[in-house]
């Protein structure tokens, strides 16, 4: 199933199916009129949402009607919780080397907890107060769960996965230096993070998903031109993995998002990368400064995975504005 959340009224908006090529869409009026409701009660609703998606695809679907991605808010435009990985080994080395210390990586996956009673929509303007604080992108992927008890192991935290997201993770860098020398974690530096418009079931995604990975390339373009296209099945940890490290102390609601953290590839030089930060870690590397500068009002972002040419989850194509 393809789901999308509509802005039709109320902070939660209402629920949709979208059709697999994204151009249709029907309301689930009488099944469940928000996502957190779906995924509240998705043993019981989701048999009567599979059946109205295949009709849906079939055609068949009374009262369906185009579906407008810009009209779209974020699947979840608020959530219980959003814990964000760093599940990518290539990015953590490269910015251990670039940072001169240890890499902790690969022990165990390393995680936070970021705002989540405001996810953006796919099309919005992003306001930020300056550009002094560093701005910048950091495209994701990101599963949603639902109820998940604590001390869950990695197997068994897979089938809790309900739903896949594409999530641009906003992170201000140079306020998040500061942050991070106090000890004391991100506040400021992890403002709401943006959404595409579509979640997709993993059986939507087919041989895409494999290992409790996503086996897609995350298209990121800045200004139109292309900066990254990182493949999402090099995760060193796999979204079981996350889940039952989220849950080692505490078991995890309906509708907890968790994410890979930035996608990125061992062969960053060639595939480019999802984030701003990583690619002045490269030039800090190569030529021993960084060139690229963060993002500046007026500057556009659009990210985007394809499966045989065919968007998978939408895109988010937003503009940086001031607040």
């Amino acid at each position: 199933m393809k789901l999308a959340t509509l802005d039709l009224g109320g902070r939660d908006g209402r629920l949709a199916l979208v059709s697999r090529d994204l151009a249709r869409a029907v309301l689930t009026t009488g099944i469940a009129d928000t996502m957190q409701q779906a995924l509240d009660e998705w043993a019981t609703l989701a048999p009567a949402l599979s059946a109205l998606s295949d009709a849906l695809n079939a055609g068949t679907a009374a009262d369906s009607f185009p579906f407008e991605a810009s009209k779209a808010l974020a699947p979840l435009p608020r959530a219980w919780q959003w814990l964000d990985g760093s599940a990518f080994h290539a990015h953590g080395e490269l910015m251990a080397k670039v940072f001169g210390i240890s890499n902790p990586q690969h022990d165990q996956p390393l995680m936070y907890q970021g705002m989540s009673h405001r996810f953006i929509a796919p099309a919005s303007p992003v306001p930020f107060p300056t550009e002094a604080d560093g701005i910048d992108f950091e495209g994701e992927f990101a599963v949603v769960t639902g109820d998940v008890p604590l001390g869950i192991d990695a197997g068994a935290a897979r089938d809790h996965i309900r739903l896949v997201l594409l999530i641009n993770d906003w992170s201000l860098r140079v306020t998040g230096r500061a942050e991070m020398a106090t000890g004391f974690g991100w506040v400021q530096a992890k403002p709401a993070c943006s959404a595409a418009p579509v979640a997709v079931t993993v059986d939507e995604l087919g041989d895409a998903w494999a290992d409790g990975r996503i086996h897609l390339n995350l298209l990121v373009d800045w200004n139109g031109k292309r900066f990254g296209a990182a493949h999402g099945g090099a995760m060193g940890f796999c979204f079981g993995q996350l889940i039952a490290h989220a849950a080692r102390t505490r078991d995890l609601c309906a509708g907890t998002i968790i994410g890979s953290g930035t996608v990125s590839n061992p062969d960053y030089r060639e595939v480019g990368s999802s984030c701003i930060a990583e690619r002045r870690g490269i030039e800090i590397l190569d030529d021993g400064a960084a060139r690229t500068g963060f993002l500046q009002f007026g500057d556009r972002v659009r990210m985007e995975a394809l499966k045989d040419g065919q968007s998978v989850f939408g895109a988010i194509d937003q503009q940086v504005v001031k607040a």
